[in-house]
């Protein structure tokens, strides 16, 4: 069976074809780290104070940042624990983040965990 004139090209695979990186964006491999995803629930978290000038002065009064401050300390790990913490510690502000992200409470949490102190462990001698 001839699919040439079918197809409209050389065949059902077109060998000499390269994809380019626009094209494979879709295909790279999904972030599973927790840490990252955590990271990247945290910056949501901290879109979304930036949203409500209230709240964000509120956030930044505790944190005694500044606004010309935040993009940079966006990058450092312990602020956005700090930004996680601000979000869970009332009820409302965590109902009202995970509506607006579309995240269930405990996928917050869990992103809160992740980023903050490691779990106690004893010592054990």
């Amino acid at each position: 069976m001839n699919t040439r004139g079918r197809l409209g090209h050389d065949g059902p695979l077109n060998r000499d074809h390269k994809l380019t990186e626009r094209q494979t964006g879709a295909l790279k491999k999904p972030v599973h780290n927790p840490r990252e995803v955590a990271e990247i629930v945290a910056i949501q978290a901290l879109g979304f104070i930036a949203g409500d000038p209230e709240r964000l002065g509120l956030f930044l009064a505790e944190t005694g940042i500044g606004p010309e401050t935040l993009r940079n300390a966006a990058s450092d790990p312990q602020f956005l624990a700090s930004v996680l913490d601000f979000v869970m510690r009332d009820d409302a502000t965590v109902t009202a983040f995970a509506k607006a992200s579309e995240l269930h409470p405990t996928n917050i949490a869990a992103a809160h965990q992740a980023l903050g102190d490691p779990k106690w462990e004893r010592d054990v001698p």
